[in-house]
Parts: C-alpha cells; sequence; structure tokens
C-alpha cells in the first residue's frame, strides 16, 4: 500500500495557533515505529504543478496565497497567514492526494497522509483549506478517465461546502457528506447528499445514520473510485468537532467503510481531514488507526 507524504506539509505556525501542523509528521512517525508501514511504502513528494492548480482555482487566488498578499478578511477566513511557504505547503498536500488517487485506482487503495482541504473554493480559501486537493485531483483523474464515476465520502465533521461548489453539477462525480448540522453550520453549498446529525451525537446513532445513508448511496451510484476523507474531529474530546464519538465508534466507522468498499472492489484513496483534538498527539493517533486499518484491509482487495 502505497502512502504518499512530503517534510514540507509541516509549516511553523505560533506556538497558540489552533491547527495542529505537527500531526501528519507525529502520525508518519507512529505508523513506522508501530511496524504498521515500512519506509519504502512512504513515497516524499513535490509540490504539484501549478497548472494542475487552475483545473479548479482563479489564477488571483493562487496568486495571492503565493505573494501573502491576502487581505484582512481573506486571512481571517483562511485562518492560515499567506506565504510563498504555505503555496509550496499546499500545493504538495494536493500532488499526495491526486498521486493517491491513481495508485488506488492501480492497486486497491491508495494513502494521503494529510489531504482532505474541503472548506477551499475557487476563489478563497476557508478553516485552514488553501486549495481544493479533492476536486484538483478529482479534474486530474478526469482527464485521463474522462467516464470515469467517482464518489466523494466525506466523514469529517464538517460540511464539505467547498468541494461540493467546485464539483457541482457534474454527473460522473458523487459528494456525500456527513457532517454536524444546525443554525450554526458555516456557509452551506449542497451536495450530493447531505446528512446532518445533532450536535454532540452519540456513537450508536451516528453509526446508524452513516451506513443506511452511505449503503444506499454506493448502490445507486456505483462509482468506479471512492476518495474518502477520513477524519478525525467526530471524536468527543475535540475542539471543534461537535460530536461525541468514542475511539472504539471512529475504529468501527473504519473497518465497515474500509469494509464495504474493498468488498465491492471499489478503489479508495484515504485523505486524513480535520482533527483539533485537546490532547494534540490523539489526533496524530486517530489517522494512525485509519491508516492502520487500511492496510490491514488492504491486502483483501488483492485476494478478491
Amino acid at each position: 500500500m502505497r502512502c504518499f507524504y512530503s517534510q514540507e506539509l509541516e509549516l511553523e505556525l505560533p506556538s497558540d495557533h489552533p491547527f495542529p501542523m505537527e500531526k501528519f509528521r507525529v502520525s508518519k512517525d507512529m505508523l513506522l515505529d508501530g511496524g504498521i508501514l515500512r519506509p519504502e511504502e512512504i513515497i516524499e513528494v513535490g509540490a504539484a504543478d501549478h497548472q494542475q492548480l487552475l483545473r479548479v482555482h482563479a489564477t488571483d487566488y493562487i496568486r495571492k496565497i503565493q505573494s501573502g498578499l491576502l487581505g484582512r478578511k481573506e486571512h481571517v477566513l483562511l485562518g492560515l497567514p499567506a506565504s510563498p511557504r504555505l503555496y509550496t505547503r499546499s500545493a504538495t498536500e494536493v500532488e499526495a492526494t491526486r498521486l493517491a488517487c491513481h495508485a488506488a485506482l492501480l492497486e486497491g487503495v491508495g494513502v494521503c497522509l494529510a489531504g482532505g482541504t474541503h472548506h477551499a473554493f475557487r476563489e478563497h480559501g476557508e478553516s485552514y483549506c488553501v486549495f481544493n486537493d479533492v476536486a484538483i485531483a478529482i479534474r486530474d483523474l478526469q482527464e485521463k478517465h474522462p467516464h470515469i464515476k467517482i464518489m466523494v465520502v466525506d466523514t469529517d465533521a464538517h460540511q464539505g461546502n467547498g468541494t461540493a461548489s467546485l464539483l457541482a453539477n457534474d454527473p460522473r462525480v458523487f459528494t456525500y457528506s456527513i457532517h454536524v448540522g444546525g443554525p450554526h453550520l458555516r456557509r452551506k453549498v449542497a451536495s450530493s447528499l447531505d446528512i446532518e446529525t445533532v450536535r454532540y451525537v452519540e456513537g450508536g446513532m451516528y453509526l446508524k445514520q452513516l451506513f443506511s445513508s452511505l449503503a444506499g448511496a454506493l448502490d445507486a451510484f456505483a462509482p468506479d473510485l471512492v476518495i474518502w476523507l477520513s477524519g478525525a474531529d467526530s471524536h468527543r474530546n475535540d475542539r471543534f468537532g461537535e460530536m461525541h464519538l468514542t475511539l472504539k465508534d471512529i475504529q468501527r466507522r473504519d473497518e465497515v467503510l474500509l469494509g464495504a468498499f474493498i468488498r465491492n472492489r471499489i478503489p479508495v484513496a484515504v485523505l486524513y481531514g480535520g482533527g483539533y483534538n485537546r490532547q494534540p498527539e490523539f489526533t496524530a493517533k486517530l489517522h494512525r488507526n485509519t491508516i492502520a486499518t487500511a492496510k490491514k484491509l488492504a491486502a483483501q482487495f488483492r485476494g478478491l
């Protein structure tokens, strides 16, 4: 199972910044130290080509990120300091996701040890999401495989509004998002299927909603590839997720979803999504667990 990563993913931020930028390195180290991944299974990547970004994003927006010239409101909305360094980091994340998707098509399972920037829109970024890696990867896949049917399965605790916006009205793409609902929800753009949970949803109710709704969507759309934004922010100790899942609930989610994709011979690219646990290293542990489950089940894809 190939996993795509780069040291460029860790951008230095102020010590009080809420985004746990170290989670990418820490989770990668956990995977290696625990013997879950071998060093040769982690592929170091470079930044995506500028033309890849232009498949989805406006030239002026890309230039603003690269030059660090976002306005005050744009900076607040994004939540990260624009700079050439942020541009490189975000373009590298795009490339890792793009390569993970191509690896999934070839081998059954591909992994980006980051990714899932689902709040990035064509002309602006939101909530730490600069470039929309999923939408860019899909446009690249469609150029090579014009008739491919791709389902985005988003189990991050927040709605994938940027992804829904960028992929709207494309019959070859189905966007599924299960997330916290309610009047506090950030600006929403309708996905192909949105499942809204109550705030602080417990694991049993959440998993029932997830499994029943996603099973129907998979049967109806019959994708050739799933891009799964797993998300670690549904854990009960997350600062922003507003869900109440336990570690066992999230493990159950991972096992059932990955098992369903693999049993039905649907290639899957696994991405991290969000995670802001009050114990920073626990976010990395949750991501590590998801990849460990993917690794355990990936061999079954070849055996079916």
